[in-house]
């Protein structure tokens, strides 16, 4: 589980960024406690969230979709919300870097929080 604590200022309109490692075949949990520039905490109270990761090359003019991140308000108050993807989901994906970011939103007002690089990684090891 990787864990970050970002600082969001909406009138800057920066995301912030994370790099994020997967091991395919495994759950992946991300945890996020966002705060405002004065260190209080970013309420998401009311609000939504969405995510996607796509490869970070693209074949031609084409992105390649990898998956999609569940994207939880853990505690929206407190600024807590934690994005997942299932081993299921994980097992699908090949090895390699990806991109990924997070918007969270309230009415018209969409914000994209937090994005980075996802190093996806295999297995390299076999039972005997």
């Amino acid at each position: 589980m990787s864990k970050h604590t970002v600082t969001f200022d909406p009138d800057a309109g920066v995301a912030y960024g994370a790099n994020l490692n997967i091991n395919a075949g495994s759950t992946f949990n991300g945890d996020f406690t966002v705060v405002k520039p004065s260190g209080t905490a970013f309420s998401f109270d009311g609000w939504t969230g969405s995510s996607q990761m796509v490869k970070s090359v693209s074949v031609g003019s084409t992105t390649v979709a990898a998956g999609t991140f569940t994207v939880g308000f853990t505690s929206a108050v407190d600024g807590k919300f934690r994005i997942s993807m299932g081993s299921t989901a994980t097992s699908t994906l090949a090895p390699g870097r990806y991109v990924y970011d997070v918007l969270v939103g309230s009415g018209i007002s969409i914000y994209r929080i937090v994005e980075g690089n996802v190093l996806v990684q295999g297995g390299i090891s076999s039972a005997p």
